[in-house]
C-alpha cells in the first residue's frame, strides 16, 4: 500500500472517529449522559447485571474508567450497585427503572445516529459494514497485543 493512499485511509477512519463520537456527544448531552456511559447502560439492558470486571471487558475500557462510570450512574438513579455474593470485594451493577428508560431513549438516538452515518450507503454497504469495522478493530487489537507482548508490557 502506498503512502498517499495510507494515509487517507488512516485520516477517513480518524475523522469519522472524531465526528461521530462528538455527534454521539451531542445526542447524549440533553439525557445528562457523557459518551461512554451509554455503552455501561446498553450493555447492562442486552445482559442483565453484571459484576464491574464483567463490564469493563465488554466495554474494552479500564476497570477505573467503569469504576467513575458507575458512580455517576448511580448518583443520578440510573443504576445500582450492590456486593457480589461470592466475592465482597466485587460489586454487581444493575439498571433501575430510570436506567431502562434511559437506555429505551438511547436506543432511539442510537437507530437516528447509524441511520444518519450511513445515509448515501448502498443497503449492500450497510450490511457489510459491521462485519468489516468489526474486522478492523480486531486488525487493530491483535496488532496492539503483539506490541505490547513484543515490549515486554502486558
Amino acid at each position: 500500500m502506498d503512502f498517499a493512499y495510507a494515509d487517507a485511509l488512516n485520516q477517513a477512519i480518524r475523522l469519522l472517529s472524531l465526528r461521530h463520537r462528538a455527534r454521539a456527544a451531542a445526542l447524549l448531552a440533553p439525557l445528562g449522559l457523557h459518551p461512554g456511559q451509554e455503552a455501561l447502560l446498553l450493555e447492562l439492558d442486552r445482559t442483565g447485571p453484571r459484576i464491574q470486571a464483567q463490564l469493563s471487558d465488554a466495554l474494552g475500557c479500564e476497570p477505573p474508567s467503569v469504576t467513575l462510570m458507575t458512580r455517576k450512574l448511580e448518583a443520578a438513579g440510573h443504576i445500582r450497585r450492590r456486593p457480589a455474593p461470592s466475592d465482597k470485594r466485587a460489586s454487581i451493577v444493575e439498571l433501575t427503572d430510570s436506567g431502562k428508560a434511559l437506555a429505551d431513549q438511547i436506543k432511539h438516538l442510537w437507530r437516528a445516529l447509524a441511520k444518519e452515518t450511513v445515509t448515501g450507503l448502498s443497503a449492500e454497504t450497510v450490511a457489510a459494514l459491521p462485519d468489516i469495522l468489526n474486522t478492523m478493530t480486531s486488525n487493530v487489537d491483535t496488532s496492539r497485543s503483539a506490541t505490547r507482548t513484543a515490549a515486554g508490557t502486558v
